[in-house]
């Protein structure tokens, strides 16, 4: 079982950490509130655990376009 990191915009694959190496408390999850937890935890079937962040690519484009954070899917 791992921590897949993908973007929630570009659905790009970010990184992954292997769960068995860290905890849910190492990784800060437990500063989520249930609703954050909800929207940027998920768990695949296999038992991984998908957290949706934003990368730099995406980042780098609504810092400089904004106005594609109005839309539902911005940047796919």
């Amino acid at each position: 079982m791992s921590v897949v990191y993908v973007c929630r915009h570009c659905r790009s694959h970010v990184g992954s950490i292997d769960l068995q190496q860290v905890s849910e408390e190492r990784l800060g999850f437990q500063f989520l509130t249930p609703d954050e937890r909800r929207d940027i935890i998920s768990y695949n079937p296999n038992g991984d655990v998908v957290v949706k962040v934003t990368c730099d690519y995406c980042t780098e484009a609504l810092e400089h376009n904004p106005e594609l954070s109005l839309l539902g899917s911005p940047l796919q």
